[in-house]
This record gives structure tokens, sequence and C-alpha cells, in this order.
């Protein structure tokens, strides 16, 4: 499941992706292959932390399983 991480906030992609240009035709961010395609992997601290990733229009996101 991808989460967009605010500063005190978990937010659901689709309250933010649905107005980014980016997103595919469903207003979700561009997931495949196990990757963000609309942004670019954040480097984990260490291997307890989620996958992160900071999008084009500068929000984080991290797969949570």
């Amino acid at each position: 499941m991808l989460v967009i991480l605010m500063e005190d906030q978990i937010l659901a992609p689709e309250q933010v992706c649905q107005s980014c240009l980016l997103a595919d035709g469903s207003g979700q961010p561009r997931w495949r292959g196990g990757q963000l395609r609309c942004g670019q992997a954040i480097r984990k601290f260490n291997e307890q932390q989620p996958e992160q990733y900071k999008c084009m229009m500068g929000f984080h996101i991290a797969h949570i399983e």
C-alpha cells in the first residue's frame, strides 16, 4: 500500500495524486514493478524502514506492506 507522509499525518494517495499531471489515468501514483515511476527513491537509514520515495510534487511516499 502506498501512503503520502506529511509532517503530522498520513494521507491516502487519492487525496493528493488526483491533481498531479504525472498520476495515472485513475489518479493514482505510477507504481509499476515495485517502484514509483513518478518519483525518486530515498535512501533508507535502516532495514526496518519502508521503501520511501520523493515524488515530483515534493511529497514523500512510503510503500507499506
